[in-house]
């Protein structure tokens, strides 16, 4: 009888089995990621931009002064106040012109005629009405400023805005002010592509942001009621800054 031979298959380790199986995992994921990683490659020729700023600064001296002149009247009927309020205003504005201060620089700002009120413990008590009006003055003539402050508040005005001081012709400023703001944009974007090896093929967008307009010379801050009869200031109107910012979009390759 022929002898059996029996050989024993043998079982490889477990522990093969599982790197096996994360080798193949492990092909398969870097095959899936490189072909996503081929599809979201952009081509050679594809655009790109480019974002360079620039700021300008320009200092003008103001040519222009800004100051508010109020008139606050008070009386048991609203006929009165009226009248009374305009008799001291149309006073005032005559002072203001015989100083040079011409016409289509004056200009009613405000004109509100309301009634007034006591208030008690019972309720309210009506007193009369109050009219406050205002005119917006533009003094260009820096030698007159005081002596229309002082005019004004001898004729009746009894409050005083913001005296401020101002460019009449902004654009101009801003013009000057631009073209710095660009010419260096210009300069930055030439440097850095230069640098990267890159060319322009085109500008596509251009935004322009201003900072702060020249700053007020200010009187106290808001509306304030005069208490004297007259004020003659000595006024400094110096200088002011424009400046504005210029951020220019190129396509490059």
């Amino acid at each position: 009888m022929e002898e059996e031979i029996r050989i024993n298959k043998i079982e490889p380790p477990k522990i093969m089995i599982t790197l096996a199986t994360i080798l193949v995992i492990s092909i398969v994921g870097f095959l899936i990621l490189k072909t996503v990683y081929n599809f979201a490659t952009l081509p050679q020729n594809y655009p790109q931009e480019i974002t360079v700023s620039g700021e300008g600064k320009v200092f003008v001296k103001p040519d222009v002064a800004l100051v508010l002149f109020g008139v606050k009247t008070e009386s048991q009927k609203s006929v009165d106040a009226v009248n009374q309020n305009n008799e001291k205003m149309n006073a005032v504005i005559k002072a203001i012109k015989d100083l040079g201060v011409d016409e289509k620089d004056i200009k009613t700002s405000a004109y509100n005629l309301y009634p007034v009120y006591d208030y008690i413990e019972t309720g309210r008590v009506f007193k009369g009405y109050s009219l406050d009006q205002q005119i917006s003055v533009k003094i260009r003539d820096f030698n007159k400023i005081s002596d229309i402050l002082d005019k004004a508040t001898s004729g009746g005005i009894n409050t005083i805005g913001d005296l401020q001081f101002t460019v009449d012709d902004l654009e101009k400023a801003k013009s000057e002010a631009r073209e710095k703001a660009i010419k260096q944009a210009k300069e930055k974007a030439l440097v850095l592509i230069n640098q990267a090896g890159l060319r322009i093929v085109k500008l596509i967008n251009v935004s322009e942001g201003y900072g702060p307009l020249p700053q007020p010379y200010m009187m106290g801050g808001g509306i304030n009621t005069l208490e004297k009869a007259s004020i003659a200031p000595d006024i400094q109107p110096g200088q002011s800054e424009i400046n504005t910012t210029i951020t220019l979009t190129y396509r490059v390759r």
